[in-house]
Formats: structure tokens, C-alpha cells, sequence
């Protein structure tokens, strides 16, 4: 079979040939074989072909008017217009230019440029030499990559990563971390149905939540950093010389700065689910360490202790006041009462009434008894008109006396005050200081349950690990904090390094 060349024809139907072209030389045609080639040739050739096809027919002599034409009279003398061996005969080798025959009116093909010698072939050593050359240019490029890696690697990675091994292990300052808990607790809250939802969640982390959450903030304040400084010196004391550079706190540093190496210093955390508060405290002497974290703790109880105290002032104040108007409001409704008593000189309006009833009773039995007798007399044909007269003063008597005592109910004596009045202003100032005394015993009911109140406001911070100093340095952790260090500058390289093949891989593109 023949070699198959790849070729391009222009929009103009000449032909862009490659550099070298070897044409080979095409064995001879058996008839049946042509029968086969035309019977496997294609009914519907494209266009491209057919132009090829009417070339093939120029150039042996065939002049057709189509290149359906063409096609037949080629298949007629046994030539296969579609064979890629018929169409390398159209090609010339002479400087690359392609001649057609005299009588062919094919357009010349255009020099493209100066066809490329061919290419002498290898023996067997000489391709043996180059693939191995290929091979160790390959192994170089390699190797120099590999190279450059590893130089890359140990000034971005390595590098770092020694430089903070060399600071943790040698350089850095022990530092010594003295951990305590302090737990915020309630008074166990009233029992019965008066508790209420809120004696739910007694005796758990959810009743102090809101506590510890305030008394964390505290210790993280500036006011906790400045009650330590100036009572136990913790500026001066991480500015001391004995502490390393990036540790250490400069003399002429600001209070941002000191306050920014405190919260480094000072760490505290809440644990809602057990409602614990844990603090850790670092310092470069571990008796310090205790000494700033025992202070801690009492902040922490003091702040505890002021987070109620105001309800529970005000609940005692308001109670303690309504409970001392209250006795004084009953104290002066008793000083009158007492002042009527002694200005009207009647100590129960009541009792008196009742013995000025019972005497006109006793009065009226006697008069009725009196006017009896008298008609008995005057029953006598001749009475006795001493007697008569006798019983009818005594009747007269005791009108007069029954009409005074009436009349000293409603009336009374000139200047006094009647009896009726006098009753009345009585009940009244009575009846007022048993409301007073009501109210007395309201108000004292009330101070009783506002003490039990605040009492139960009360907060107790209980410490279930006291602050012990270490005996060995907390920090640094020479190891984990050189892998640390090895791990973020190999992340940082890598991300590095995939971003920059990325773009490069989009800019190329």
C-alpha cells in the first residue's frame, strides 16, 4: 500500500504540500481488483474529491466537462480517482513546486518556501544514543526541579519552622499557668406551688447562667487588670527584664498593650452544661501565678456579691419602709383613741351608754311601781293625802331623773358633749386603729417574705479547685509549638504555591 500523505488545499484549488514528500512507486493495477475499488467506492463523494478526481483526469488527458464526467472516464480506463496513490502523481519533487502537464489547465501551486531536506534515516545506535540523551535531559530537568523544590521548601518551610525551634526550646521564658474552677451558686429556692417555673431549674447551671456569664466578663475587664495592677504589680511584673522580648511588656508601654497582654495572660472560660468557671493564669514565678489568680477569685467573689445586692436592698428598704409607716400610722390612730378617752373622760362609749340604759330601766321599774301605789290610794273612799302626796313627789322625782338621763344621751349637760357623740367619735378612732393594726400585721408579713426573698438572691461562690502553684513550667511547649509552626508555613507555602500554578495555568491559556 502507499504511504499516506496529509495535505491542504487552498479556497483558490492549489495545494499546500508538507516540507517532504516521498512519492513511492504505485504497483500495478489488477483488473479484478479495480472491480473491487469501484464497487467500495462511495456513491456520494464530497466535494473535494471531485476536484481531486478532475485534476487526476487532466493530467491523463481527459478532457471532461463535470467532475461527474471526470469520475466516469477515469472508472471507464480503470484508474480509481479516489486513491490517495492517484493523487501523490499530481505532485512534483522538483524545488518543492508542483508542475502540471502542458495540456492540463491547472493554476500552478504557490511557493510556500524552501522545502526542508529530508531527513537521513537512524541505524539502530545512533537511535539508541538519542533516546538516551533524551532520557538524561529529562533526569536533568528533573533533578533541577527536585532542586529548586527542596531550596523553596527550606527557605519558606524550613527556615521558619528552625527559626521558632530555636525560639521555644532556647529562647522563650518558662512560664508558669496556675489553674483553679469557682463555681456560682443559689439558695435553694422556696418549695411549693408560690416557687413558681423558676424552681425548675434551681440547683442547676441554667440559674446562675446569666451570673457567670457577667462574672467572666469582669475578669476580663479593665477594671479587673487595674484592681491587680496596682495591688499586686502585674505590669511591673512582666515588664522585669528576665522575660524575653516577645513576651515582655516595654516600661513606656500603653494600657491598650498591657491590656492586650492580660487577656493573653488571664484565660477564663464558662462551661454551660455543668455551670463551671475555669481560669488559668499565667505568670514567669509561679507563686505570682497563684497570688494574681487567688485575687482573681476574689474580685470574682466580690462581684458576685454586688450583682444582687441592690435587689436585695431595695426588697428590704421598700419592705422595712412600708412596715415603719405602717406602726406609725397605728401608733397615732392609738394616741387618739387615748385622747378622746381622756378629754371626754369616757373610756368606752359603750359601756357607759349600756349603765345609763340599765339606771332608766331600773327608774322605770321604780316609776311604774310608784304610780301603782298612787292609784291604789286614790282606790280609798278616803286616801290619805300625806301618802298621796308623799308618792306623787316621789313620781315626780323620778320623771325628772328619767328625762335627765335621756336627755344626757343625745343632749348632754351645758358645754359637755353628749353621750351619742361621744360613742360615735369613739368607734370611729376604734375602728381606725383596727385597720392600722391590720395594715401592721400586712406590712410585717411582707418585711418576713422580702428578708426570705434576699436571702434567696443571695449568690456564694463556691472554689471546687483552689489556685496551687505549679512545680514545673507550663509554657511553652517547645514541640507542639515547633509542629504548630512546621504545619501553618507548609499551608501557607502550599495555598502559595497553588495559587501562583493556577494563574499562571489561566495566563498561558
Amino acid at each position: 500500500m502507499p504511504r499516506a500523505v496529509k495535505f491542504r488545499t487552498r479556497r483558490d484549488g492549489s495545494f499546500n504540500l508538507p516540507d517532504a514528500v516521498i512519492p513511492e512507486a504505485v504497483p500495478p493495477v489488477d483488473d479484478g481488483a479495480l472491480d473491487v475499488a469501484f464497487d467500495a467506492a462511495p456513491e456520494t463523494p464530497t466535494g473535494r474529491q471531485l476536484r481531486m478526481a478532475r485534476r487526476i483526469a487532466q493530467k491523463h488527458g481527459i478532457q471532461a466537462n463535470s467532475d461527474a464526467d471526470a469520475v466516469k472516464a477515469l472508472r471507464q480506463r480503470g484508474i480509481d480517482p479516489f486513491d490517495r496513490a492517484n493523487m501523490l502523481q499530481l505532485v512534483g519533487t522538483k524545488g518543492g513546486i508542483v508542475v502540471p502537464e502542458k495540456h492540463a489547465q491547472v493554476p500552478a501551486m504557490r511557493r510556500e518556501g524552501a522545502a526542508a531536506p529530508i531527513p537521513a534515516p537512524l541505524n539502530p545506535e545512533a537511535r539508541a544514543g538519542e533516546i538516551l540523551r533524551i532520557q538524561r535531559d529529562i533526569a536533568r530537568r528533573r533533578r533541577r526541579r527536585l532542586t529548586l523544590l527542596g531550596v523553596r521548601l527550606a527557605f519558606f518551610v524550613g527556615l521558619p519552622t528552625v527559626v521558632a525551634g530555636i525560639y521555644y526550646f532556647a529562647v522563650a521564658t518558662p512560664m508558669y499557668a496556675t489553674e483553679s474552677e469557682f463555681v456560682i451558686q443559689q439558695a435553694d429556692a422556696a418549695s411549693g406551688a408560690g416557687a413558681g417555673l423558676g424552681g425548675l431549674f434551681s440547683g442547676t447551671g441554667m440559674a446562675t447562667q446569666q451570673d457567670s456569664i457577667s462574672v467572666q466578663s469582669y475578669l476580663l475587664s479593665r477594671d479587673a487588670l487595674n484592681r491587680l495592677d496596682a495591688e499586686l504589680g502585674f505590669v511591673e511584673h512582666f515588664s522585669a527584664s528576665g522575660i524575653d522580648p516577645l513576651q515582655q511588656l516595654p516600661p513606656d508601654a500603653s494600657r491598650d498593650a498591657a491590656y492586650e497582654l492580660y487577656q493573653s495572660m488571664v484565660r477564663i472560660g464558662y462551661d454551660p452544661t455543668e455551670g463551671v468557671v475555669k481560669m488559668e493564669v499565667v505568670a514567669a514565678d509561679p507563686q505570682l501565678s497563684a497570688s494574681f489568680s487567688r485575687a482573681l477569685v476574689g474580685y470574682a467573689e466580690e462581684q458576685v456579691d454586688q450583682l444582687t445586692a441592690r435587689l436585695r436592698i431595695d426588697q428590704m428598704s421598700g419592705a422595712e419602709a412600708s412596715f415603719a409607716a405602717a406602726e406609725a400610722r397605728m401608733q397615732a390612730s392609738q394616741g387618739r383613741v387615748v385622747d378622746l378617752q381622756e378629754q371626754l373622760g369616757v373610756v368606752s362609749g359603750e359601756t357607759e351608754v349600756s349603765l345609763i340604759y340599765q339606771q332608766i330601766g331600773a327608774i322605770e321599774t321604780e316609776l311604774r311601781a310608784e304610780r301603782l301605789a298612787l292609784d291604789r290610794l286614790l282606790a280609798n273612799r278616803q286616801p290619805n293625802e300625806a301618802r298621796v302626796e308623799v308618792s306623787e313627789q316621789r313620781i315626780a322625782q323620778l320623771e325628772g331623773l328619767l328625762g335627765d338621763l335621756r336627755s344626757s344621751l343625745t343632749e348632754g349637760a351645758p358645754g359637755d358633749t353628749s353621750l351619742a357623740r361621744v360613742n360615735a367619735e369613739l368607734q370611729v378612732a376604734n375602728a381606725d386603729l383596727v385597720t392600722r393594726q391590720l395594715l401592721l400585721q400586712q406590712a410585717a408579713q411582707q418585711l418576713e417574705l422580702a428578708r426570705i426573698e434576699a436571702n434567696r438572691q443571695v449568690r456564694y461562690l463556691s472554689t471546687p479547685v483552689p489556685p496551687i502553684p505549679p512545680d514545673e513550667p507550663t509554657y511553652p511547649r517547645a514541640f507542639e509549638n515547633t509542629a504548630l509552626a512546621f504545619l501553618v508555613f507548609s499551608g501557607l507555602y502550599l495555598m502559595v504555591s497553588l495559587t501562583t500554578a493556577i494563574l499562571r495555568e489561566q495566563v498561558s491559556g
